[in-house]
């Protein structure tokens, strides 16, 4: 059988070994020529004691090859016990196939790290294809608050994390600077302008907003026009006051994301899809109606609302029941101007005629109803061609030592991510925000996030790089022309005598350093970067296992004065958990320090 001489990873080496033997069986008629493979998957056992890795061959082949999944199982069992990295092959329940390998596939596994360095890990699955991540997406009328700290880092390292896989990702921010809400921020804007006239302007009337933040854009209009938007009435004054506003607001907005690292591609006028002579919402609904998907009709009273509520009139309504949705849904409001999910829906439209077949929308726990109307729209715009994938970010309990922490001294009503920022740093807030799947409520607590403690994710995941860089620099001693220079020392170690590590506690490290791809594309796949955060804290706690265990078992230890071989052999093991912890921290956003004080 055919299979690659340097596999990416052992994962891709095992799958190319049972393809192999598929073909072989094509070529004895026992599979049909042509056979799809694709469907194969060569995947960790849900029971560890069953191998250590597990094949559906059988399984998803048996019905186009006409025979049963265990007897197919058991002719692809045969052949692999002659592969030589496999030391046992069983076949579990109707056909599923696990195999144990050989310690020799592990020996490569580690010396693929060290081969592959930063780009371990990274795959082709995605074959380039165009994806579009829009998150953040906050409303420009002021600072970012902690709950779109989440979101905003969620899709972050979901767009690093697809873009390792081998996707073409586009980031984006969609401006809602088309609503009610800007018009609010302009006469709040208005009123602080006033303010820096020298007016004395009281309380913040109920309905505007009153941070803070809003004092340097009267400042900078003040400036700019004196006093001469005093004189004039509103209709005159606001849009004037509104774009000044929305630029402030987005500028701080940009500076607010760049103290997380995050910067996105595009900036999306929600205002530039009926501004500017084009009427893209419009024209998108007579598309809509040309297909029949638009009609004019009533809508029945929501479920549970009271009767006096209820305007039963005649409205332009989207067909979106055709496409899996509840109800049909307005296109307009009763003043005749559009809904915002009008607005979305051309939105959307936007994206695939862009090139975007596939779109995920990184959302607030807020917005989980609108999923089913979203996803209707795309379908009947796209012609069933484009995918929109929506990802829930869940609620931020901040927290100090336990308690809730309520007060900002910018915003007045809530905690800016700023503030939360400066406080414990980028790092803990990127890698605090993944430690839990992103639809579950989080607890960030301000004061743990601190704390040097295994109870640390962060702290616990950067101090397991750290640690190994410290082994580098004890081990200089032993070893003198260990060079310093990570792509050299890697090449340097690439020679070193991995076989000698047969101790099962180092045995298991390596496995897990395998595992690292295979994680990092299903995680892609799945859109769960939160799944790399688990990994890397699983890694380092194994690391610093055995960094423990030296320290009881003198021969487990790294560094061994009278033996350079199996020195620089298990120098070539932190080496590997070095490489792979660095990489995935990237991919979250997070920084590995060489040191940690």
């Amino acid at each position: 059988m055919s299979v690659p001489t340097h596999p990416a990873h052992l994962f891709a080496d095992i799958l190319g070994r049972v393809h192999g033997v598929c073909r072989d069986l094509m070529t004895e008629g026992v599979l049909p020529e042509g056979i799809d493979l694709s469907r194969i998957v060569v995947e960790p056992p849900k029971d560890a004691t069953h191998g250590d890795m597990a094949t559906n061959a059988a399984m998803v082949l048996a019905k186009e090859a006409k025979v049963k999944p265990r007897d197919l199982a058991d002719r692809i069992s045969d052949k692999l016990r002659t592969d030589p990295l496999v030391l046992a092959v069983s076949v579990a329940g109707p056909g599923f196939i696990n195999l144990t390998l050989k310690n020799e596939a592990w020996f490569e596994a580690l010396r693929t790290v060290l081969r592959t360095g930063e780009g371990y890990g990274r795959s082709h699955v995605g074959a380039g294809e165009k994806v579009n991540v829009e998150y953040v997406s906050a409303n420009p009328t002021g600072p970012m608050h902690v709950g779109h700290c989440r979101g905003a880092v969620f899709g972050d390292a979901l767009a690093t994390l697809l873009a390792s896989a081998g996707y073409a990702v586009t980031k984006e921010y969609y401006i809602n600077d088309a609503g009610a809400q800007v018009d609010v921020l302009a006469r709040s804007a208005h009123l602080r302008y006033r303010e820096a006239l020298g007016e004395t302007i009281g309380e913040i009337p109920e309905g505007l907003y009153p941070g803070d933040y809003l004092k340097p854009v009267g400042e900078a209009l003040a400036r700019e026009y004196g006093d001469k938007l005093v004189k004039q009435p509103e209709a005159e004054w606001l849009p004037l006051v509104r774009d000044k506003s929305i630029g402030m607001m987005m500028e701080m907005i940009r500076g607010d994301l760049a103290a997380l690292n995050i910067k996105h591609d595009v900036f999306f006028s929600e205002r530039s899809l009926i501004a500017g002579g084009t009427d893209q919402v419009g024209a998108t609904i007579a598309g809509l109606r040309a297909k029949g998907d638009v009609y004019e009709g009533h809508l029945p009273p929501p479920k549970g609302a009271p009767v006096e509520d209820y305007e039963d009139r005649e409205q332009t309504l989207f067909r979106a029941t055709a496409f899996g949705d509840d109800v049909d849904r307005p296109l307009k409001k009763s003043d005749n101007s559009y809904t915002y999910f009008a607005s979305d829906i051309a939105y959307h439209k936007n994206k695939f005629d862009r090139g975007f077949r596939n779109m995920v929308d990184v959302w607030g726990a807020d917005h989980g109803g609108y999923i089913k109307r979203v996803q209707a729209a795309i379908k009947a715009v796209t012609a069933g061609e484009g995918e929109l994938d929506v990802k829930i970010v869940q609620l931020v309990r901040l927290l100090r030592n336990g308690e809730p922490v309520k007060m900002s001294k910018r915003a007045g009503d809530f905690v800016t991510l700023r503030e939360v920022v400066d406080e414990v740093g980028s790092d803990a807030v990127r890698f605090m925000m993944l430690f839990r799947k992103n639809d579950a409520v989080l607890d960030f607590d301000l004061a743990k996030v601190l704390e040097q403690s295994k109870d640390n994710p962060v702290f616990y995941v950067q101090y397991g790089h750290a640690r190994g860089h410290s082994v580098f620099k004890n081990a200089r001693a032993t070893v003198p022309d260990l060079p310093e220079d990570d792509g050299k020392r890697r090449a340097y170690l690439g020679s070193a005598e991995v076989e000698r590590l047969n101790d099962p506690v180092e045995l298991s490290l390596i496995r897990q350093l395998a595992l690292f791809p295979r994680t990092l594309e299903s995680a892609a796949l799945a859109h769960e970067p939160h799944r790399i955060a688990f990994y890397l804290y699983d890694l380092a706690s194994e690391f610093h296992a055995l960094w423990t265990k030296g320290r009881d078992a003198p021969h487990l230890r790294f560094i061994m004065e009278n033996d350079a071989g199996i020195t620089t052999a298990r120098l070539a093991l932190v080496q590997g958990v070095v490489s792979v912890l660095a990489s995935g921290l990237a991919v979250l956003g997070v920084h590995a320090p060489n040191e940690m004080r």
